[in-house]
């Protein structure tokens, strides 16, 4: 499997396998892969002549250095995983020297308010991280396809916002949301929980599905209620924001709009790791 550790050997490489009908699929992840992450690389591989995956723990993204220190990292694990799907993958694995080249900050990005919504206000300066490094990927990768899971769904409407007012020549595609046997919505971050944890966290999209149903004959601000006095119930979990809202803008749902597309967003806080997840009301 062809393995780069620097960004000037991988555009070196992808230039010379470059043919004028030929497409690049791109998978951007942090690592710790899960089968959520390789859904998306079978996409990809699927759709595309060549598929290039990055890991990358993007230190502009985190606002809390606990979170950041603690996140998983088995990159030699990782490789493993992405010879048994397909030793064809271009895997790119950079440092923070080679992506940043001594200066770790973030760019500032107006994303047209999307960032001020549930993750923004929670994680300042995340998505200027978010939009700063997937920038600087699609910038050395330069995809045809880039392939994110909806768990992730305002940052997918944001990296999709970041394309198209940076002008950049790639299809942003979302894939569905894949979830471990007790239907927790798979994360890097899962590893973190014990069996325990792992087991009870399936009241997250217990509760999404309840509320979805709610929905159809009550008000988003009553089944938010609902959610709230759910995980009061529940000292093991912490809720962090539960919050419907149109899937275009991410504006909070005040009154149902039938043309509209809604979506509920949740995160949780379990022994203080995060887990967040999203389901579709419509």
């Amino acid at each position: 499997m062809p393995i780069f550790y620097g960004k000037s050997t991988l555009m070196d490489y992808l230039k010379s396998i470059k043919t004028p009908h030929s497409t690049i699929g791109f998978v951007p992840t942090m690592g710790a892969l899960h089968e959520g992450h390789l859904a998306l690389m079978q996409k990809s591989l699927m759709e595309n002549k060549n598929t290039v995956v990055s890991i990358f723990v993007n230190p502009t993204q985190f606002n809390n250095p606990d979170d950041l220190a603690k996140y998983p990292r088995t990159l030699e694990a990782d490789i493993k995983k992405l010879n048994a799907l397909d030793p064809n993958i271009i895997l790119y694995a950079p440092s923070v020297e080679d992506i940043y080249e001594g200066n770790v900050q973030s760019q500032s990005f107006d994303f047209d308010g999307l960032e001020n919504q549930m993750e923004g206000k929670f994680r300042p300066g995340h998505f200027d991280g978010v939009g700063t490094i997937v920038k600087r990927l699609f910038e050395i990768v330069e995809p045809t396809n880039a392939y994110f899971g909806e768990k992730d769904f305002q940052q997918l409407q944001i990296v999709k916002k970041m394309v198209a007012k940076s002008g950049l020549k790639v299809t942003v595609i979302g894939c569905p949301i894949f979830r471990e046997s007790n239907h927790l919505a798979m994360s890097s971050r899962n590893e973190r929980l014990s069996t325990q944890e792992r087991d009870e966290a399936a009241i997250i999209y217990k509760t999404l599905n309840i509320a979805k149903e709610k929905f159809k004959n009550d008000s988003a601000n009553s089944v938010g209620e609902w959610v709230q006095n759910s995980f009061k119930k529940n000292s093991n979990f912490s809720l962090e924001y539960f919050v419907i809202a149109d899937e275009a803008q991410l504006l909070p749902c005040v009154r149902k709009n039938k043309n509209k597309k809604y979506r509920a967003f949740i995160a949780v806080l379990v022994n203080n790791i995060r887990l967040i997840d999203t389901i579709s009301l419509n």
